[in-house]
């Protein structure tokens, strides 16, 4: 089943999804609370392809609302309505601070991120077509075995994913690349407070 099929959701209650939803929230309610929205080690995995033994590199992920809960418009909105970035990011920190994460079940398993146009690295992990995403932060470690899907523009996870990280960084380019990193929660594993491994 294609990503355009089921646009990002996957409606079962795995354990280790439920787990890692918790936690990513939690980490990124944080995030935004006492790192004024900088990325940490919690949302920037190590990516490591088939058959490679080290990492790629590490990789901010957006962790976006399912379809069904987008506030998509909001934040396009708040991008829209001043010239001023640090207005719009201040106010972007407040809105994500708030309620924005509280609720785990409203978000999508299927990991963002963005790449510059006609980047090398988004061409070699969407070839690749799977990848590992290894979570190492605050005593928990998640491994996550994923789908690699390129994301058309039109794609509800990529246009949340555009409009999150325009309020941080409003040049942003047009052809910005997204690729969504979908987990299959059966062959994933953790080591972590919520049950060991898995």
């Amino acid at each position: 089943m294609s990503i355009a099929s089921v646009l990002g959701e996957t409606h079962e209650r795995h354990p280790l999804k439920n787990g890692f939803l918790k936690w990513q929230c939690h980490v990124r309610q944080l995030m935004m609370r006492e790192l004024e929205g900088r990325p940490s080690d919690a949302v920037t995995p190590a990516i490591i392809l088939p058959k490679d033994d080290e990492p790629l590199g590490h990789v901010i992920t957006v962790l976006n609302k399912s379809p069904g809960y987008s506030q998509t418009p909001e934040m396009e909105h708040m991008f829209r309505k001043t010239n001023d970035p640090a207005q719009v990011r201040d106010e972007a920190i407040r809105y994500l601070s708030a309620t924005y994460y509280q609720k785990h079940h409203e978000f999508s398993d299927i990991l963002t991120a963005t790449f510059p146009p006609g980047s090398p690295g988004a061409a070699q992990i969407h070839k690749a077509g799977q990848a590992k995403l290894v979570f190492d932060a605050f005593a928990q470690r998640f491994e996550l075995d994923c789908r690699v899907w390129r994301l058309a523009d039109h794609n509800p996870l990529a246009r949340a994913t555009f409009a999150h990280n325009r309020l941080f960084n409003p040049d942003l380019p047009a052809g910005t690349e997204i690729l969504g990193f979908e987990p299959n929660w059966n062959t994933s594993a953790a080591d972590t407070a919520i049950g060991g491994r898995r």
